[in-house]
C-alpha cells in the first residue's frame, strides 16, 4: 500500500503554525478576490501573460478581509486567530507555503513581504457602521 499523500498534508506535518482552514480559506478568498471582487491583474503579471487571474499579495490580504467579514462577520478575527492567523504576514507564510508545494503560483514581481503589515488585525476586522443621513426632522 503505497498511496501519495496529498501535499497538503505533508505541508501540515512540516509546518504546523497553521491549521488546514486557515490554508483552504486562503484559497477560497483568491476565488472570491478574482469572481468576486473582479480585481485586475498586477501589471508584471499581464506582461508575463498569466492574464486577469494573478493578483498581488496586497490585494489578496484585502480580499482576505473582505472574505472574512462576509463569512464571519465581527466574528472574522476569532475564527482566524483559531487557526493560528494573528497578522497579515501569516497570510503570506500560508501563500508560499502553498507556492512551495504546488499549490499556488507566484510571478517574478512577488515577494512573501508584501503581505507584511497590510493592516493592523485590531482594527481591520471591526464592524464598520455608516450613517444613514441626518435626518433633523425627527
Amino acid at each position: 500500500m503505497n498511496e501519495k499523500i496529498h501535499p497538503l498534508i505533508e505541508l501540515l506535518k512540516q509546518d504546523a503554525r497553521y491549521h488546514l482552514q486557515a490554508y483552504q480559506f486562503v484559497r477560497e478568498a483568491l476565488g472570491f478576490a478574482q469572481r468576486v471582487m473582479h480585481m485586475p491583474a498586477s501589471d508584471a503579471a499581464r506582461q508575463e501573460g498569466e492574464g486577469e487571474h494573478h493578483i498581488t499579495g496586497q490585494q489578496l490580504c484585502e480580499a482576505i478581509r473582505q472574505y472574512s467579514l462576509s463569512q464571519f462577520g465581527y466574528m472574522a478575527k476569532v475564527v482566524l486567530n483559531s487557526w493560528g492567523v494573528y497578522k497579515t504576514g501569516d497570510f503570506g507564510e500560508i501563500v508560499y507555503n502553498l507556492i512551495r508545494i504546488k499549490q499556488m503560483k507566484k510571478s517574478r514581481e512577488d515577494r512573501r513581504e508584501d503581505f507584511d503589515e497590510v493592516y493592523d488585525f485590531d482594527t481591520a476586522f471591526d464592524p464598520q457602521f455608516e450613517l444613514a443621513g441626518n435626518d433633523e426632522s425627527a
